[in-house]
C-alpha cells in the first residue's frame, strides 16, 4: 500500500509539473502559429498585447487567451477599426497542443468579451469585413490554410457592441449591451444550435429612426444543415420592447443568393400587445392597464435575396373596437381600429408599399381617424393620406402617461387630404402637390420651462390648397405680448417630410410686443439609465439659468410688422413698422422705423445666431432724440459718448455698427467696429452731472462751462477694438475757442487733448494794460493757446495744464508782434516798453571809463528772456485768479 501511495503521489506531481510547465513549452509555438496564420490569411493590421496559455482555467481543456485584440482595415477603408476586443478566449483539448505545427488544431469553445465590431458598406458596395486572403494555389485548404479549425460546442459574445452602416441602402443598425451565446456541435453535418440573445437595438433607414435603444430578446433553437447551409428555426420566441413574437421557417445560403421563408405572429391577441410596441419608458406598468379588444401582428416573408430581389412580404397589423385605460388616469382611449399592411408582391424593392386602410380612436366625444397609402418606399415615394377629426389636446395626457415637460391645451380640428410624390417636394414643384381641406385650433396653450410665459392661441385657421397653406387668422398672446398674424406657408409638406426650411410670408400686427416674453432659457437634457443603458425615466429638460435669443434655423420667412409698442429690456419703442426676413438663422431688418425718446429712429441691418457667438451689423439714423432720455435708456450711448450725461437737448446722428452680441442680444462693446456722425441740434450743459466738467470748472477760473454753446455742433466718432476715437472738433465758450481731440475706451478710460484759444483782451485789466503797451490795436486779435491733457476716467479725471507750452506760445507772439511794431525804433525800445520806462539805457563803461558796446545777440537774448518772464507773469495771474470767474461780458 505504501508503494501504491508513492506511485500515486509521484503521478500527481508529474501531472502538476506538466500543468505548470506546459504553457511555457507550447506558448511560444502557439504565438508563432497565430502570427503566421494572421499574416497568411488576413488583409488587415491585427495586433494583440499578449497571448497566454493556461491549463488550470478549464482543465482538462487548454485555454488560449488573446489580450487587447484589434483589427484595423487597409484600403479602401484604411485606418478604420473593424473590430476590437479586450479578450478573446479559445478552448481546446490538451491533446491538440501535441499536434504538429502543420496539423489543424480544433477549437471547441470561443468566448469574446467586451468587443466592438464596426461593419461598413460604402456607397459603391465595398465592405470592410471582406479581409480574407484567398490562396489560389492551395489544394487542401482544411489542412494547409487553416491551422485552427472551428469544431465548436459553445461560443459567447459578452458585453459587446455591433454597428452596421450600409451607405448604399441608407441603413444603420446598432446593437448595444449585446450578450449572445450558442451551444451546439459544429463538427456534425446536421445538429441543433440553442441560442440566447439580449441587446438594445437601434435602426435608422433612409433618415428615419424606427428603433431607438429598444430592448430585444431572442431565444431560438436552430436546426443546422452545414452541408446544404440551411438553418431552420424550430422553437423560437422574440420580444421587442414588451411585444412577444413567435416565428418559424428557414434561411438557406445558396451560391448566388440567399433564400428566406419565415412566418411570424403574436402568441396572443390581447391589445396589451399594442402598448408593448411603445418604448418601455412610455408604457409603464402595462400589466395593470385595463384593455379590451385585440391587437394582432402577423406576417410572411419569403423569396430570394440578391442584388435584384428582396423577399416578398405580407405583414398585417390589426385591431378592432379595442380600448385601454390606465388605472391612475381619468380618461381612456376607446373605439381603436387599426388596419395596416406592409406588402411586396413582386420581390422588387420599389414595389413595397404601406397600406393604411384605417386608423381611428376616440377620447370622450372626440373622434379622430386617418387612412392612406404610401408606395415606392425606397424610391420616389408616393404619398396619399387623409385625416379627419377633433382632438382635445388636454385629454392626451389624461388618457396616456406621456409625462410631458409642458402642458398642452386646445381643440384641434382637421379635415385634410393630400397626395404628392417626394421628388416634387424636394424640387419644390408644388404644382404637383394636391392638397385640400381646412384645419383650426382654438384656445391653445403651451407651457414650457424654456420661456417665462404661457403661449396662448385664441384661434388659428388654416386652408390647404396644393402645396400652400393660407393662414387666414392667428391670434396669439404671451405675457405682455399680443400678435395678430395672417399670411401663407409655401412648403408645409416639404418642411414636414424633408429637411426643408419652413417658407412663408406673414403680416403681423401687435398692440404690445415684449421681446423679453420670448427670451429662451438655455437648457440641457438629463437622462437616467440603468446599468444596461436602458432609460429608467423620460429624459428631462432643465434650464441652466442663462437666457438667450435663438433665431430658428427651420424658418425662411418674411414678416411685415406693425406694432404700437415694442418693449425690449427697459426700452419702449412706439409705432414700430418695417420688414424682417428670417433665413439661415439670420434676421435681416429693412426700413424699420420707430418713435423713441421724443424723437424717431430708422434702422436696417441683420442679426445672426448661426455661429456660437451671435453677430450683427446695423445702420441706424437717430433724429431729434432727447439727449437725457437717450443716455438713461441706451447703454450703447453711455459708452460711445459719456459726456452726454451732462447734456440736455436734442441729438441727431447716423451710426454704422457691427460686432458680436451677448446671449440677450446686447452688444459686446469690446467687439464693436464702425463710426457715428453726430449733431447736437440744441444742447445745454449741466457740469454738476459730470465730474470731468466740474473739475475743469474748478481748475480754469477764467471760464464758465455753463456758457458753452453746443448748438448744431457736429462730430465724428470712430470705434474699434474697444476704443472710441473722436476726430477734432471745435466749440465756443463766450469767445474762447475750444478744440477737442482724443479717444476713450468703452470702460470710460480717456486720453483727450483740449486746446483753449483765449483772447488777450480777456486776461483782466492789470495784465491787459501791460500787454496793451505793446500795441493798442493789434493786441485786440491776440490769443493765448492753453493746452490741457485729460486722462483717467470721466468720473475721476486727471487734468494736466501744459504751462510750458502756453508760455512759449505767448512769448513767440509777443516777440513776433514787437518785431513788427518796432522795426524802425531799435531793439532798446522793446526793453523800455517792457520795464514801463521811457529812458535810454545807460552805456556800459570799463574801468578806464571807455564805453563798452554790448553785442546785439546778447541784447536780443536778454530782451527775449524779459519777454518770457512777462509772459509767465501774465499767464500765472490769468490762470490762478481765485476770487471769482472773470465776467467776460464786461471786457472790451
Amino acid at each position: 500500500m505504501k508503494k501504491a501511495f508513492k506511485i500515486i503521489g509521484f503521478s500527481l506531481l508529474v501531472i502538476i509539473v506538466l500543468l505548470i510547465t506546459a504553457p511555457f513549452i507550447f506558448e511560444a509555438q502557439l504565438k508563432d502559429m497565430v502570427k503566421k496564420t494572421i499574416n497568411k490569411n488576413v488583409n488587415a493590421t491585427v495586433e494583440f498585447s499578449d497571448l497566454d496559455l493556461t491549463l488550470f482555467r478549464s482543465f482538462p481543456q487548454a485555454t488560449l487567451v488573446l489580450k487587447d485584440l484589434s483589427i484595423i482595415n487597409k484600403a479602401p477603408f484604411a485606418g478604420d477599426t473593424l473590430a476590437v476586443s479586450e479578450e478573446l478566449l479559445l478552448e481546446m483539448s490538451i491533446k491538440e497542443l501535441f499536434k504538429g505545427s502543420d496539423q489543424p488544431k480544433k477549437i471547441d469553445e470561443l468566448i469574446l468579451n467586451k468587443a466592438f465590431v464596426n461593419i461598413k458598406v460604402d456607397s459603391l458596395g465595398n465592405n470592410n469585413y471582406d479581409i480574407a486572403i484567398v490562396d489560389s494555389t492551395a489544394v487542401d485548404t482544411d489542412s494547409i490554410s487553416n491551422p485552427f479549425q472551428l469544431d465548436l460546442k459553445h461560443y459567447e459574445i459578452n458585453n459587446s457592441r455591433l454597428k452596421y452602416v450600409d451607405e448604399s441602402n441608407k441603413m444603420a443598425l446598432s446593437l448595444e449591451n449585446l450578450n449572445h451565446q450558442g451551444t451546439g456541435d459544429f463538427s456534425l453535418a446536421q445538429s441543433e444550435l440553442d441560442t440566447e440573445t439580449n441587446s438594445l437595438i437601434s435602426l435608422d433607414y433612409d433618415g428615419t429612426n424606427y428603433l431607438n435603444k429598444n430592448k430585444l430578446a431572442l431565444d431560438a433553437v436552430i436546426q443546422m444543415d452545414l452541408d446544404k447551409l440551411k438553418y431552420t428555426f424550430l422553437e423560437n420566441q422574440a420580444t421587442l420592447n414588451q411585444l412577444p413574437l413567435t416565428f418559424n421557417g428557414y434561411v438557406q445560403v445558396n451560391e448566388d443568393n440567399n433564400e428566406i421563408d419565415l412566418s411570424f405572429k403574436t402568441p396572443s391577441s390581447s391589445f396589451k400587445n399594442f402598448l408593448a410596441v411603445i418604448p418601455a419608458i412610455y408604457a409603464k406598468n402595462i400589466e395593470n392597464v385595463d384593455t379590451k379588444g385585440d391587437f394582432i401582428v402577423s406576417g410572411i416573408i419569403n423569396g430570394i435575396v440578391d442584388d435584384t430581389y428582396i423577399p416578398k412580404m405580407d405583414i398585417k397589423i390589426s385591431s378592432s373596437n379595442a380600448s385601454f385605460k390606465y388605472p391612475d388616469l381619468p380618461k381612456g382611449v376607446d373605439d381603436i381600429n387599426i388596419d395596416v399592411a406592409i406588402i411586396n408582391e413582386t420581390g422588387l424593392i420599389d414595389d413595397t408599399f404601406l397600406d393604411i386602410n384605417k386608423m381611428s380612436f376616440r377620447i370622450d366625444q372626440d373622434n379622430f381617424s386617418g387612412n392612406g397609402e404610401i408606395k415606392n418606399l425606397t424610391g420616389n415615394m408616393l404619398v396619399d393620406l387623409a385625416v379627419k377629426g377633433t382632438i382635445n389636446l388636454a385629454n392626451l395626457e389624461k388618457a396616456y402617461p406621456l409625462e410631458m415637460q409642458q402642458d398642452l391645451n386646445g381643440i384641434l380640428t382637421a379635415d385634410l387630404k393630400t397626395s404628392f410624390d417626394m421628388n416634387s417636394i424636394e424640387k419644390e414643384q408644388y404644382q404637383n402637390v394636391n392638397s385640400s381641406g381646412v384645419a383650426s385650433i382654438k384656445n391653445f396653450s403651451y407651457k414650457t420651462p424654456e420661456i417665462p410665459n404661457e403661449v396662448k392661441i385664441a384661434s388659428a385657421n388654416f386652408k390647404f390648397n396644393q402645396g400652400n397653406v393660407q393662414v387666414s387668422e392667428m391670434m396669439l398672446t404671451s405675457g405682455k405680448t399680443d400678435i395678430n398674424a395672417t399670411g401663407s406657408i409655401q412648403n408645409l409638406m416639404g418642411y414636414l417630410f424633408t429637411d426643408q426650411q419652413l417658407k412663408g410670408n406673414f403680416q403681423v400686427k401687435s398692440n404690445t410686443f415684449s421681446v423679453n416674453d420670448f427670451m429662451v432659457a438655455e437648457t440641457k437634457t438629463i437622462e437616467k439609465t440603468n446599468e444596461e443603458g436602458v432609460p429608467t425615466e423620460k429624459p428631462k429638460v432643465v434650464t441652466t439659468g442663462k437666457e438667450a435669443i435663438k433665431i430658428p434655423s427651420f424658418l425662411d420667412a418674411t414678416l411685415v410688422f406693425n406694432a404700437n409698442t415694442v418693449l425690449y429690456d427697459n426700452l419702449e419703442l412706439k409705432n414700430v413698422v418695417g420688414t424682417m426676413i428670417i433665413k439661415d438663422e439670420t434676421a435681416t431688418l429693412k426700413n424699420v422705423t420707430s418713435n423713441i425718446f421724443d424723437g424717431s429712429i430708422a434702422l436696417s441691418g441683420n442679426v445672426s445666431t448661426k455661429n456660437a457667438i451671435p453677430t450683427f451689423t446695423m445702420d441706424m439714423g437717430l433724429n431729434a432724440l432727447d439727449i437725457s432720455k437717450s443716455f438713461e435708456g441706451l447703454d450703447l450711448l453711455q459708452s460711445l459718448a459719456p459726456i452726454a450725461k451732462a447734456l440736455q437737448g436734442k441729438l441727431q446722428t447716423q451710426i454704422n455698427l457691427s460686432g458680436n452680441l451677448n446671449e440677450d442680444f446686447t452688444p459686446q462693446l469690446s467687439s464693436l467696429a464702425g463710426q457715428a456722425l453726430a449733431q447736437l441740434l440744441t444742447a445745454e450743459v449741466n457740469p454738476e452731472k459730470m465730474a470731468l466738467l466740474t473739475t475743469l470748472d474748478e481748475k480754469l477760473k477764467f471760464i464758465n462751462f455753463k456758457d458753452i454753446n453746443l448748438d448744431n455742433l457736429r462730430g465724428k466718432l470712430i470705434f474699434n477694438d474697444g476704443n472710441v476715437e473722436v476726430t477734432p472738433f471745435d466749440f465756443n465758450v463766450k469767445g474762447i475757442k475750444v478744440t477737442v481731440a482724443g479717444n476713450h475706451s468703452f470702460d470710460n478710460i480717456m486720453d483727450y487733448n483740449l486746446t483753449l484759444d483765449v483772447p488777450a483782451k480777456m486776461l483782466g485789466s492789470e495784465i491787459g494794460n501791460t500787454l496793451s503797451k505793446l500795441s493798442a490795436q493789434d493786441l485786440q486779435n491776440m490769443t493765448v493757446a492753453v493746452p490741457i491733457g485729460l486722462k483717467g476716467s470721466f468720473q475721476s479725471p486727471q487734468i494736466n495744464l501744459n504751462m510750458q507750452q502756453a508760455v512759449s506760445g505767448l512769448t513767440q507772439q509777443i516777440i513776433a508782434q514787437q518785431k513788427k511794431e518796432l522795426t524802425n525804433k531799435g531793439i532798446d525800445a522793446l526793453g523800455n516798453i517792457l520795464t514801463g520806462q521811457n529812458k535810454q539805457t545807460p552805456k556800459t563803461v570799463d574801468s578806464t571809463g571807455t564805453p563798452v558796446i554790448t553785442p546785439k545777440d546778447t541784447i536780443r537774448n536778454q530782451q527775449q528772456q524779459q519777454v518770457k518772464d512777462v509772459a509767465k507773469d501774465i499767464l500765472g495771474g490769468f490762470l490762478n485768479k481765485k476770487p471769482k470767474k472773470v465776467d467776460t461780458t464786461k471786457v472790451n
